[in-house]
């Protein structure tokens, strides 16, 4: 499901980064797949967020939303997929892309 949403936004592309399927838009990496990557035990997507939308969201659901390593200091969030809905995820990959398509992509989004 997570590749099927993520390709669906224009442009997007798919490639490994650390192993793991990650999704970029004109070379900018938005969406990053962990499926327990290194026996860590994450299924969960690192995905780019708007500003504000970490802090707002890990505060208002931790269980669901949280700070991932690497890329949580750029206001990344995680979103863990086990208690994820589809709507979640959903809105998660088309907030992440929006965060990092150019503007003039959107218009045709």
């Amino acid at each position: 499901m997570v590749r099927r949403l993520a390709l669906a936004q224009p442009e997007a592309e798919e490639r490994l980064s650390h192993g793991s399927p990650a999704f970029f838009v004109r070379n900018k990496q938005f969406l990053h797949y962990w499926n327990n990557h290194h026996d860590d035990g994450w299924h969960a997507l690192w995905a780019a967020a708007p500003a504000g939308a970490q802090e707002m969201l890990v505060a208002a659901e931790p269980g669901l939303f949280f700070v991932p390593p690497y890329v949580g200091f750029r206001g990344w969030i995680g979103l863990n997929l086990d208690r994820a809905t589809e709507d979640e995820i959903a809105g998660v990959v088309e907030n992440a892309w929006r965060t990092v398509a150019p503007a003039r992509l959107h218009r045709n989004a």
